[in-house]
């Protein structure tokens, strides 16, 4: 507890103890041992007898001296940091040389660390440092900023205090109820423990792409954004003016809060990348992380859809679109992020010809036989033709969900785009072509936790055995076996949806959906909140008129929220 004082030349309780040991008068001993180590002031020592006479113990009244003399000490402190003096910084050099041995008394280490805080102006001796290191309970209470210079040296120590909020970061995302975008907590403590320090900055993104070609989750892609923007809103500019990538990312934000790459925009970005010059292609590798973002990709799709939808109207080709060129270029750059940065080859992958030649068109066609549908529903009966809606799917739409990245991206999106627009025909007609994807990205979690979500809206088509034959038999159950995911996603559907299903169907689904034997906590918990709702539902069946649930839990990943994110200019400047 008074590990130091003897440095300073000031007894402790060892030396007193010592004292007391070797002496033949304890009482006088205990006299001379407080007048060298009292309160070295003359007329005191007259008066603290009266405080004897009124009960006040000596310990009481010299802790509340040293209390006083301490606030003065750390008040004066601040004066000489906020001074304009010259001689300031050697003051407190000189002041933290001095204190420092009494680090690890706790009533001392206040003022230590008031010293030693970067904000005064004091650089932290290297010494000192390893000393703070190698002392856990010293090194836990010690500023952040003090840390700081402790990382930036030792990146396995830094490593070691950002891992478990890396991994935080990826359960809330992953969670029923994820935070607000750059918003959330682990977000928040990433940038302080950052603060004004590149060499710091530079370490996490290392982190961030290590972990992305460790595990292939999009979600450190959102992070790598995230983390940018968040300094961008604190106005750290000692960081963002060093990122290559800052204000590309600036401007996708402002796009991806809007949810629509506008033209304006789009030349914006596209300077951004064709501005990237030679020598420096390894900056592809960072931006193509934050373009794989699914906030950003979910951005890109939606606007090629609405200029798909606006090239139709205009009788054009995708091809003589610039905007659509760009977005498809970016999409594909999102795309080819994990291939990039695994192989360290920073050049945009190229884009396939015949998605733009062949499967945009055949997408095109899909969306003018649902147009005309929409339009004929309309029609009085008599000028209705006697033609029905489509079931097949064009060839080379079915091909290239299977054998092109970008082309399924933008497929899946379609397919949520439609969903969310509650259209029945067009999901019935596209769900079965999704069973072959390219590398299955159609089961993957991001998609599927949407695409659940957007079933919801049809929950009342639950109740025809044709819906239901399309979404269960036709899509989930196709590889619900071997994908614990896809299992998990329909039970967790069918908790919220179950009174919609079809009651025969709904036995056949509940024998098929029981979970084997080695599967995990999380699927048999939901297998029996699912089999208790039901027989809740058997004792006291619900209203025929009440609404279904739309609360399912999911991760909303591609909804960038408004309200509560940090306004930037819609352009940077």
């Amino acid at each position: 507890m008074f590990a130091g004082l003897p440095e300073l030349g000031i007894s402790n309780g060892e030396d007193l103890k010592e004292t007391l040991t070797n002496c033949t008068e304890p009482l006088k001993a205990i006299d001379q041992f407080q007048m060298e180590n009292g309160i070295l002031l003359p007329t005191l020592q007259s008066a603290l007898p009266f405080l004897d006479l009124h009960g006040t113990p000596r310990l009481e009244f010299h802790q509340s001296v040293f209390d006083e003399l301490r606030e003065n000490l750390m008040e004066r402190v601040a004066i000489i940091a906020e001074g304009k003096e010259d001689d300031r910084y050697a003051k407190l050099e000189e002041l933290l040389e001095k204190s420092f041995p009494l680090v690890k008394m706790p009533s001392i280490q206040p003022v230590v660390m008031t010293v030693a805080h970067p904000h005064n102006g004091v650089q932290v001796p290297e010494k000192k440092l390893k000393m703070v290191m190698a002392d856990k309970e010293l090194y836990k209470v010690c500023a952040v900023e003090v840390k700081r210079q402790i990382w930036q040296d030792n990146q396995a120590l830094f490593g070691d205090e950002v891992s478990p909020l890396l991994k935080q970061y990826i359960v809330e995302k992953e969670s029923p109820s994820p935070k607000t975008r750059r918003q959330g907590e682990v977000v928040l403590k990433l940038t302080q423990m950052i603060g004004k320090n590149v060499k710091l900055y530079d370490m996490v993104l290392q982190f961030l792409r290590t972990l992305f070609l460790r595990t292939r989750n999009v979600h450190y892609c959102t992070l790598r954004a995230e983390l940018l923007m968040s300094l961008h809103d604190l106005d750290i500019s000692e960081i963002c003016s060093v990122d290559p990538c800052h204000k590309f990312t600036w401007c996708l934000d402002a796009c991806i809060r809007e949810k629509f790459v506008d033209g304006k925009r789009a030349r914006e970005l596209q300077g951004f990348l064709d501005g990237v010059k030679k020598g420096q292609e390894q900056v592809l590798g960072d931006l193509s992380m934050i373009l794989c973002d699914p906030f950003a990709c979910n951005t890109l799709v939606l606007s090629i859809i609405k200029n798909v939808q606006e090239l139709l109207s205009q009788d054009a080709l995708p091809r003589d679109s610039p905007d659509l060129m760009l977005l498809l270029r970016m999409l594909s750059l999102g795309q080819g992020a994990w291939d990039m940065i695994d192989s360290q080859v920073f050049k945009e992958p190229r884009l396939e010809l015949e998605v733009v030649t062949r499967f945009l068109p055949a997408m095109m066609s899909v969306v003018v036989d649902d147009h005309i549908h929409v339009v004929e529903q309309k029609l009085p009966s008599e000028e209705k033709s006697s033609l029905s809606y489509p079931t097949a799917l064009p060839d080379a739409f079915i091909r290239y969900l299977q054998d092109n990245r970008v082309a399924c991206e933008m497929g899946l999106y379609y397919v949520l785009h439609i969903a969310k627009l509650r259209n029945k025909n067009a999901l019935l007609r596209l769900l079965p072509a999704l069973v072959e994807t390219y590398n299955d990205m159609a089961f993957g979690d991001i998609f599927l936790h949407l695409l659940m979500g957007h079933l919801t809206l049809l929950s009342d088509e639950f109740g025809s055995e044709d819906f239901c034959s399309v979404v269960f038999d036709g899509f989930l159950l196709t590889s619900f076996s071997s994908k614990e995911n896809v299992h998990r996603h329909t039970l967790r559907m069918l908790v919220h949806l179950h009174h919609k299903v079809l009651a025969s169907y709904m036995e056949t689904l509940m024998k098929t959906l029981e979970p084997p034997k080695q599967c995990s906590e999380p699927m048999k918990e939901l297998y029996t909140q699912l089999t208790e709702k039901l027989e809740s539902q058997k004792k006291s069946p619900p209203a025929a008129d009440e609404p279904p649930s739309l609360d399912l839990g999911l991760h909303p990943v591609t909804v960038a929220p408004t309200s509560s994110t940090p306004t930037t200019p819609s352009t940077p400047r």
